[in-house]
């Protein structure tokens, strides 16, 4: 029992000495100087935000209605394309072993046709002289019409092989950039199959989910700020349609919105966050429109955790965490752990930790 006593001491002991070096290696380690924020930003403006995507107004992609070889992709990925360029071509030769036909089978329905109209010219006069009967007169005119309905059977085969070419010689709809090819020389293109990716470079949209608690306060023609996050850049464009449903959608309303001015650092498929502003009817409503907001750049982030560095007594940066809601542009807001009185470091010339001394500067 002695032993036992005597063990827990020398334990309790070292323990004792362990957070005591500690406590002396902290205090001597150098102030690390930082910046604070005087107090939290509380933003009184009220709007709607939405996560989108920017994607190209016009955009296709691009298949054919028969089957045969690629033979040449005439683009490459990310090359300027103009109405009509050739893209891609399919191997033809069996539509043009049928052109070939269609154009002997309009030569001899001509010829049928020359012969049958010569000969109704020739029964109606000899009709008109009573030198043939109206049996007779009936029988050419029969034989003429359905000479006549031959030839323009014949020329309408050709047209329908004609239309057969255009799908062998894929070109683009309208003027834009090839984003994607799918196939390469020598592949099988099948009907239906995607070929090549076209869109158009000239105009962009932003395509946004909108909540279902959130699109009543979205209106067709409001003026939104647009934050494109890869590029740290505002933009601004406007509503230009609205879904009113969000049947396969998942209580999510989509929501597009044409951007005011092109930028060519702009790129389709960036993803953005949309504020659209709440009208004052709506802001009325709620409980309360003041947020607090932090810089994104401040937090400090340890798994499924974020939080912030604040100056306690001694100058001390004590680890605050937080409860944060919603994103807007570079700041989002805090929910919970901070009011707005308290002051909050924002950068630091050194790695901060829990208890360490810093340095306001």
């Amino acid at each position: 029992m002695k032993k036992i006593i005597a063990i827990t001491i020398l334990s309790s002991l070292i323990i004792t000495s362990c957070d005591g070096d500690k406590k002396e290696k902290t205090a001597e380690l150098p102030a690390i100087p930082v910046k604070i924020n005087g107090k939290l930003d509380i933003n009184n403006s009220s709007f709607v935000t939405a996560s989108g995507k920017i994607e190209a107004e016009n955009s296709a992609n691009l298949s054919t209605r028969m089957m045969g070889y690629v033979t040449k992709v005439h683009v490459k990925v990310g090359q300027n394309v103009h109405a009509g360029q050739l893209l891609v071509s399919v191997n033809n030769t069996d539509l043009q072993a049928k052109k070939a036909q269609v154009d002997a089978s309009i030569i001899q329905a001509q010829a049928t046709y020359n012969n049958a109209k010569k000969d109704y010219g020739r029964f109606v006069n000899l009709f008109a002289q009573q030198s043939a009967s109206q049996k007779e007169l009936d029988d050419m005119t029969a034989r003429y019409e359905m000479a006549k309905a031959g030839l323009e059977a014949a020329k309408q085969m050709r047209n329908e092989i004609q239309a057969q070419f255009s799908y062998s010689n894929i070109t683009a709809p309208f003027s834009g950039v090839v984003t994607n090819t799918f196939i390469k020389e020598g592949d099988m293109a099948n009907p239906g199959m995607p070929l090549v990716s076209v869109e158009g470079a000239s105009k962009l949209q932003v395509t946004a989910m909108v909540s279902e608690s959130d699109i009543a306060n979205v209106k067709q023609g409001m003026a939104v700020k647009i934050n494109i996050k890869s590029l740290n850049k505002v933009v601004s464009g406007r509503v230009s349609e609205i879904s009113l449903s969000a049947k396969n959608t998942g209580g999510q309303y989509l929501v597009k919105v044409n951007l005011d001015k092109s930028d060519k650092s702009i790129l389709s498929g960036m993803f953005v966050n949309v504020q659209f502003p709440v009208e004052k009817t709506a802001v009325a409503n709620t409980s309360s429109s003041e947020r607090l907001l932090i810089p994104s750049a401040a937090l400090v982030k340890q798994g499924q955790l974020s939080g912030v560095y604040t100056v306690g007594n001694g100058n001390t940066a004590i680890l605050r965490w937080l409860r944060l809601g919603k994103v807007y542009g570079d700041q989002v807001e805090v929910l919970s752990g901070l009011t707005a009185n308290e002051a909050y470091i924002v950068s630091a010339e050194g790695k901060l930790f829990n208890g360490a001394k810093v340095n306001v500067q």
